[in-house]
């Protein structure tokens, strides 16, 4: 079931998602050649202290995963796509770093990503990291009253595919509101015109993940949580929470 979100709400979203705007910059800032991806996620959690707010991602518990989620931030370093868990591993020159964040402030939850990197960066990292942002940008673009989610998805994939990037299939989008993960979902690629009508006051998580090699396959590290490339190339990860409104499209995680 799909909860439209009364105006009063999404501002009381839009709370929530200045928290995880504000952690994410933090983390970026921080982020250099010999900082432990542990050190990112306390960082990320202090934003957490200050704001008064909880992470939806501590101690979340997904069907497809064996364990809890033990950190408030995901980072997924290289040819992991998503879902990273923070432990002693050192940044590197040269690096690419998808951080994913989520906050909760007043009952409201706010979700987003960036992608960076580390150090000097390959020409070929920026290309994916710009790609990604383009679809993201291209998803916002779509998500307006009268289109449906597959024009959403189409906008996504279609950025993604012409500069020749790989999609994980069954990750994707989705809605959020009162809980991180809710109905709808909303995929990284589709046909237009199809799916459900967008309509003022749903709120959805627009994220496209990239494959830097092409191809679409991918696993699952031992942890049961990272998600890696079966090629071994690099992936970008970008996301924002974004209000379907009749005025447009609402970015309630802008930083």
């Amino acid at each position: 079931m799909v909860e439209l979100k009364t105006d009063t709400s999404i501002d009381e979203m839009y709370a929530a998602g200045q928290v995880v705007g504000r952690a994410l910059t933090a983390v970026r800032e921080v982020a250099d050649v010999g900082v432990s991806l542990l050190e990112l996620d306390e960082v990320a959690h202090q934003v957490l202290r200050d704001a008064g707010a909880r992470s939806p991602f501590l101690g979340y518990r997904p069907s497809f995963a064996p364990t809890p989620f033990p950190a408030v931030l995901c980072a997924s370093v290289n040819d992991a796509i998503v879902h990273g868990i923070p432990g002693g591993y050192r940044l590197r020159d040269g690096d690419l770093v998808s951080a994913d964040f989520g906050a909760e402030l007043g009952g409201w939850v706010g979700d987003s990503a960036i992608s960076f990197v580390v150090g000097k960066p390959r020409a070929a990292d920026l290309r994916l990291i710009e790609t990604a942002e383009r679809a993201l940008a291209a998803g916002i673009e779509a998500a307006v009253v009268g289109n449906r989610i597959g024009d959403i998805a189409h906008a996504v994939g279609t950025v993604c595919r012409a500069a020749g990037y790989g999609i994980p299939d069954g990750f994707g989008g989705h809605g959020v509101g009162r809980r991180m993960h809710e109905d709808p979902g909303v995929p990284n690629e589709g046909r237009p015109g199809r799916g459900l009508p967008l309509r003022h006051g749903m709120v959805l998580a627009i994220e496209p993940m990239l494959i830097g090699g092409g191809t679409d396959g991918y696993h699952a590290d031992p942890d049961g949580w990272t998600l890696r490339t079966d090629d071994g190339s690099r992936a970008a990860h970008t996301e924002h929470t974004v209000a379907i409104t009749s005025a447009g499209p609402r970015i309630l995680t802008a930083r």
